[in-house]
């Protein structure tokens, strides 16, 4: 439910559906609407996995005496963790293909934010 409505805004916010002439006639307009996209959603998912990983810590503070809870709290951490990475860990491949490739020149990609 959630993750449908933020597909909903990100496509809201890039213009995807909208019919001006030639932005989705040829492969690089579409490409562009989904860079749109995924500039949107990045952010997002990156602060989701912040709150899992706040949750995580929360839940695993709270639960001082019950050792499946603090279980479940480390495990949540764990998650939200490799969520990060994960998304980092992309972020720096697609850096490392820009510069093996010779595709781009100077800085490294933007890191994702919210606009």
């Amino acid at each position: 439910m959630i993750f449908s409505s933020l597909l909903a805004l990100a496509a809201e916010r890039s213009g995807l559906g909208r019919s001006s002439a030639g932005t989705m006639s040829t492969f690089s307009g579409l490409i562009d609407r989904v860079i749109g996209i995924l500039n949107d959603v990045v952010p997002l998912l990156i602060g989701v996995a912040v709150v899992v990983f706040l949750y995580g810590v929360l839940k695993f503070i709270t639960s001082a005496g019950d050792e499946t809870k603090r279980k479940e709290g480390k495990d949540v951490m764990i998650y939200g963790i490799i969520g990060l990475f994960v998304m980092v860990a992309v972020w720096g491949l697609v850096w490392i293909l820009l510069n093996t490739f010779s595709l781009q020149t100077g800085t490294p990609p933007p890191i994702p934010k919210l606009k």
